[in-house]
Parts: C-alpha cells; structure tokens; sequence
C-alpha cells in the first residue's frame, strides 16, 4: 500500500516553501507522481469596486500570471523526481476551489498552514487549508512554515469514535506503516470515561495489527485550560493523524476546537481526513 499520486498546493508567498520541500520528500520514499498546483484570481471586493481602468485590468493579470509562473519555477526547482514524474496544473480561479476539484489526480494533497486565522486573500493565491480538508475528498497534510521534511519516527493518532478519526486513519496507513513508533491517544474529561477509551484504544491497536502496524495506546485527561494538541507533541510525534471537523466547521469556529487548533498552532505536520 502506497501513495501513487501526490499533490502540492502552491501560494504565492515565495518564503514559505515547508510544503514543497515536505512534498517532494514524500513523493520520493513513495517513488509516487508529484503534481504542483497553483491558482489565483482577484477578490470579490475588486469586482465590487467603481468599474476599474483597462490600464488597471490588465497589470492586475500580468501580475497574476507572473505569479503563478514563479510558483512553477519554484515548484520545478524543488521536485527531485525524474520529468515523467512531475506534472504542473494552474489557472486563474479561487485557490481552494481549483485545488479541490484538481484533487481527483492525487491519492493526498499537501499545503501549507495559515497563521494569521483570517479568510484567504485570493489575489495572493493563498489556500484555506480548513475548507480545503472539507472538500476535497482527499486526505490533507497541513504543513507549517519550519517543517524541513517529514520524519517519520514517531505518528500520533488523535482518536475520536467518529467516521472522521476512522476515514483519517484508514488514509494514512501508507504513512503510519513506515513510523518507527505509532501511538493511538484519545482525550477524556474526566475518569468516569477512561474504560471505555480503553476499549475503543483497544479495538483500534488489534485493527493496525492486523495491517503490520504494532501501536501503544494511551488515553490523557483534558483537564480545563490545558492544550490538548501540545499534550500530544508531548509523546513526540512528527505527525498527528487525525479526523477533520467532526463537528461542522461553524460550530468549531464559534467555540473552537481540535482541527482548528492543529490548523492554527501546530508546529509539526498534521494528516487530516474528513
């Protein structure tokens, strides 16, 4: 079991090349097909404004353009496999939109984390990694700005009984079966809730079993106040496995919650699944 496709999302931020780099490590040790991905279009607002100039129109387009010319030569620069096994894809539509659809190609997608929590800026060409895990039908790594490559010494599966958790785990058993140490944890409130977790836990690590994987559980308290997605770097993973918004994406963005903290203040890659 593999990856025989992977793609990369490209925005047009050219000092934030993690995902390239994280892309092209992968698509080696899977010995997979990479595809770059990049588009931008002008924002709605721009459109709303007074009727713009010609003159205006058209240096917006071959700003554009040079954009995502740069995020092929960037692209280009950064892949290490041979030509048949590099594809580039791009055009002048919203960035999630276009890298959504463009997901049929690829078995996973990777694209950078966002760190400043606003709605994407869609001249820039930048990708809203959260709307893209819920659409795209694909599996998602979310990788920060310092990530060098991926290591995979350690996978942390972040498990919740729900279709999500168990889509997120299926999806990354090409990366999970190459971990050198695989830990499945799950959170409770208070101990009233630890046997269950325990058995669940349990249901889970005879499941990887059965696929190779040998993983320890370990079920943590989530006492008020405390992070728990620092709690679970604490057991050293390189990469969290785990379900994406099994609440709706509104619901976690008024009261928070795990797939929006791993978006926001993850300093490790995050395998995401919805």
């Amino acid at each position: 079991m593999g990856f025989s496709s992977i793609m990369v999302g490209i925005d047009f931020d050219p000092s934030n090349n993690a995902p390239l780099r994280v892309a092209s490590h992968l698509a080696t040790q899977f010995d997979a097909k990479l595809i770059g991905v990049a588009a931008a279009d002008l924002p709605w607002s721009f459109y709303a404004q007074e009727a713009p100039t010609l003159a205006v129109v058209d240096q917006l387009g071959a700003d554009l353009a040079k954009g995502l010319a740069d995020a092929e030569r960037r692209f280009r620069s950064a892949a290490t496999q041979p030509a048949p096994q590099i594809e580039w894809r791009s055009a002048r539509a919203t960035p999630t939109d276009y890298i959504a659809h463009q997901a049929r190609a690829a078995d996973l997608i990777i694209v950078g984390a966002r760190r400043d929590g606003g709605l994407p800026d869609q001249f820039m060409g930048q990708i809203d990694p959260g709307d893209l895990v819920m659409r795209a039908g694909r599996p998602v790594i979310v990788v920060p700005p310092e990530a060098e490559y991926l290591d995979l010494k350690c996978a942390v599966i972040a498990w919740k009984d729900t279709r999500e958790a168990r889509r997120a785990v299926i999806d990354s058993l090409p990366l999970i079966q190459k971990a050198k140490d695989v830990i499945i944890a799950e959170v409770i409130e208070d101990e009233s809730q630890r046997e269950g977790a325990h058995g669940r836990l349990h249901d889970v690590v005879r499941w990887l079993g059965r696929h190779g994987i040998a993983a320890a559980a370990r079920v943590f308290d989530f006492p008020e106040g405390e992070d728990p997605v620092g709690k679970l770097w604490d057991y050293g993973a390189d990469i969290v496995v785990a379900g994406g918004y099994g609440h709706s994406r509104l619901r976690e963005w008024i009261f928070g919650g795990f797939t929006d903290s791993f978006l926001k203040r993850s300093a490790r890659c995050v395998f995401l699944a919805h």
